[in-house]
């Protein structure tokens, strides 16, 4: 039965490239995913599937039940992100928007949401075109806002009370990875993230007389180079951490000292213990340097978000790498020895629902590049783009393709038992 659920897929695929290209042209921030939710819930339509959108936002969800059996979720992420594109791709981005906060970005699908949306649409098609092929219930959700409250946001909105209470959570997310590739891993499988805005304060005046000043640049500096210790001198190191200083602004001119400076902090880490430590180091080292530079008032610490640790199921995700070892080959499928450093939200659907979770990533790239490189031991060769780098493309063929079967083969445990 598992077969016939991937009947018509190479009928959709040139549609799904298509629809593909359309959606890498026009990436949209997170929250304002307005156009993608729009071709999201008329495809969903046009599928069959029962539609309700606006969930905590923008988001979309459609159900679609095959008589009785298990419910299962399965999640795709819409957002693209403030960056300009250098891909040189004919279908490239060119979009600048207004942010949330008033200011003119451009706006990029670098972390591969594009792909995500027209895989999850893709498994959809063929899960209303092939209903002799499973049982159950799917719900599908297109979340708005990943990683920055889109996932607790549908929660928020009544999601349990609305939608069918699912057995099983599932997502994926593109990687920078040879395409053909998808690895997970049991337990811990992407780190907890902190987002802290930080404004210090100082006292301006004129560049050419800083004694009469407390000059917030140098005292900003002074931060960002000392909470690079914080993992290298305080995280032992068998553990896992890692401070990132996104941003930091201060000033308009070149001979005026500000009155402040502000900058935004990202931390990710894989325990509790690693987490408490340092968020705590980061607030010390901050409020000290403070004190060090005289400033004449405290810090400003605000928390942007915090998400836990994205944690798999063991019992589903062995379930999930059976299925995808009998379907692809043991060489395809990767047991991941480490967590990764990457954060989600997907994780508050199963813990709110009650429901086992299990995420995998899945390779994007052309392969020929990694040619020789071990990556369960070595990593991702440091030439190869990233995932929100502005040169991050993912290969539509065949990647799209592989995407669709995977979130196919994840389900089929629980749809086709």
């Amino acid at each position: 039965m598992t077969a016939a659920l991937f009947d018509g897929l190479d009928r959709q695929l040139p549609g799904l490239l298509d629809l593909y290209r359309d959606l890498h042209a026009h990436p949209e921030l997170s929250h304002q995913e307005f156009r993608t939710a729009g071709i999201v819930a008329a495809r969903l339509r046009e599928q069959g599937w029962t539609v309700t959108e606006g969930v905590g936002g923008t988001g979309v969800v459609g159900v679609l039940e095959s008589g009785p059996g298990p419910v299962v979720l399965l999640r795709a992420d819409m957002d693209g992100l403030p960056v300009r594109e250098a891909t040189g791709l004919p279908y490239a981005s060119t979009r600048t928007v207004t942010d949330a906060a008033g200011q003119e970005v451009p706006v990029m699908h670098a972390c591969g949401h594009d792909v995500h949306v027209t895989c999850l649409l893709g498994a959809t098609g063929l899960l209303a075109a092939n209903r002799h092929a499973w049982k159950g219930t799917v719900v599908a959700v297109f979340q708005p806002a990943e990683e920055v409250s889109g996932a607790p946001a549908m929660i928020a909105d009544g999601f349990a009370e609305r939608f069918p209470r699912p057995d099983v959570c599932l997502a994926q997310h593109v990687a920078p990875a040879p395409a053909g590739l998808v690895g997970t891993r049991a337990g811990t499988f992407m780190a907890a993230s902190d987002s802290l805005a930080v404004r210090l304060h100082g006292r301006g005046g004129h560049g050419s007389t800083p004694a009469a000043t407390v000059d917030p640049v140098v005292m900003a500096a002074a931060t960002v180079m000392r909470l690079q210790t914080v993992v290298s001198r305080e995280v032992a190191a068998d553990r896992s951490a890692v401070v990132t200083v996104g941003s930091l602004h201060a000033g308009t001119r070149e001979n005026v000292i500000p009155d402040t400076a502000d900058l935004t902090i990202n931390i990710r880490s894989t325990t509790s213990t690693v987490r408490e430590q340092v968020l705590g180091a980061v607030e010390r080292i901050i409020r000290a340097e403070a004190t060090a530079s005289a400033a004449p008032k405290e810090p400003e610490i605000t928390v942007i978000n915090a998400f836990p640790v994205t944690v798999n199921d063991a019992e589903a995700t062995a379930s999930v790498q059976a299925a995808f070892r009998a379907a692809l080959g043991p060489d395809r499928v990767l047991d991941l020895a480490q967590p990764l450093t990457g954060s989600e939200d997907f994780g508050a659907f199963g813990t709110t629902l009650g429901a086992p979770s299990v995420y995998w990533t899945f390779g994007g790239l052309d392969p020929a590049p990694f040619a020789g490189a071990d990556l369960l031991a070595d990593g991702v060769p440091q030439e190869i783009p990233h995932n929100h780098s502005p040169l991050f493309a993912p290969l539509p063929e065949p990647t799209v393709e592989l995407g669709v079967q995977y979130l196919l083969l994840a389900a089929t445990p629980w749809l086709t038992s």
